[in-house]
């Protein structure tokens, strides 16, 4: 299991996968605005995607876990 955290504290401005969607290294998961710029947040490994811990429009810290892969 793979845990995807953010790099930095800042607002997930949109979400690109849904739980049960398979997803390959590299894949953009979401979008993160932090510091004014926007980053997207990729998958660290191939897997499914199992629990996804944030929505839209949610405040995360750095290190937060966003989103869970197996």
């Amino acid at each position: 299991m793979t845990e995807v955290t953010a790099p930095m504290a800042g607002k997930i401005m949109d979400v690109k996968v849904e739980v049960g969607d398979t997803v390959n290294e590299d894949d953009e998961l979401l979008i993160l605005e932090a510091m004014k710029m926007e980053m997207p947040i990729v998958a660290t490994a191939s897997g499914k995607v199992k629990e996804i811990k944030c929505k839209k429009g949610d405040a995360v810290g750095a290190d937060d876990v966003l989103v869970v892969i197996e």
